[in-house]
């Protein structure tokens, strides 16, 4: 009964205010994404995306900098110079990493414009507007209003964006484990070249005994790897978004589309 509820649930929430854009012959396309962020993730993980010439999203929440959790150290300040000379995106996840489900949306929603004030303030540059909601919580009124402020919000929700994507409810795949998750990362790949369809991996930290939400380097090295082999483009969320806020679709096209 409840995983039914939470397919009707997610149903729900894949159909209602979402921001369409058309993928159009754009794809395939992969992300690679990192939320929160752990240190790892740029110093072990950034590592090897640069070691291939390719860049990340680090989904950061400006709270948690300089402090410890069981994603092991958090990024310092430093980390984001680094990142950002890099060329790495540096993204949003709220301010006080907080779930929409458990403050109103009045609070969650200053929490995001906080976030980004934040990051504005520290870096000195605005960021792309785009952002991720932290725990993967998202709610009607979430979605609704998060989207009007920001370029794009993703989700933890399974699945490959296109033909036309939801830019207020981007899905993404987990990265977690070890290279014993190889064979399924690369079904999730192939898979995306057949639909030529946009692909978002998400982890946490990357280290050789990762939390249950990390990768180790192996796997992360595979991902990378396999990508750079086939015909996908590896791309940012930035990169992405900003070619598809160019071309929008109007829900009756939408339809059209679907029909």
């Amino acid at each position: 009964m409840r995983e039914e509820l939470g397919l009707i649930r997610r149903k729900v929430l894949s159909s209602v205010y979402p921001r369409h854009a058309a993928l159009g012959t754009r794809g395939p396309i992969i992300s690679f994404t990192f939320d929160d962020f752990p240190r790892s993730a740029l110093t072990v993980g950034g590592r090897i995306l640069n070691s291939y010439g390719l860049c990340g999203t680090y989904y950061a929440s400006i709270g948690l900098m300089d402090g410890v959790s069981h994603l092991g150290d958090q990024f310092r300040r430093k980390d984001l110079d680094i990142l950002l000379r890099d060329g790495h995106e540096l993204a949003s996840h709220t301010f006080g990493h907080i779930s929409c489900s458990k403050v109103s949306c009045s609070t969650y929603r200053e929490d995001v414009k906080e976030g980004r004030r934040a990051i504005e303030r520290i870096t000195g540059r605005p960021d792309f507007g785009n952002f991720a909601f932290p725990f993967g919580a998202v709610t009607l009124n979430a979605k609704r209003l998060i989207g009007q402020d920001v370029a794009s919000s993703r989700s933890i929700w399974s699945g490959w964006n296109g033909p036309q994507v939801d830019l207020n409810l981007l899905r993404a795949n987990s990265l977690y484990g070890n290279s014993d998750k190889c064979a399924q990362v690369k079904e999730l790949i192939l898979e995306n070249e057949r639909q030529k369809s946009w692909l978002i991996f998400y982890s946490h930290d990357v280290c050789p005994a990762p939390s249950r939400f990390g990768c180790t380097p192996e796997l992360l090295q595979f991902a990378i790897s396999f990508a750079s082999r086939r015909c996908a483009r590896i791309a940012t969320i930035a990169e992405v978004v900003t070619e598809l806020i160019a071309s929008p679709l109007d829900e009756a096209r939408v339809a059209e589309a679907s029909a």
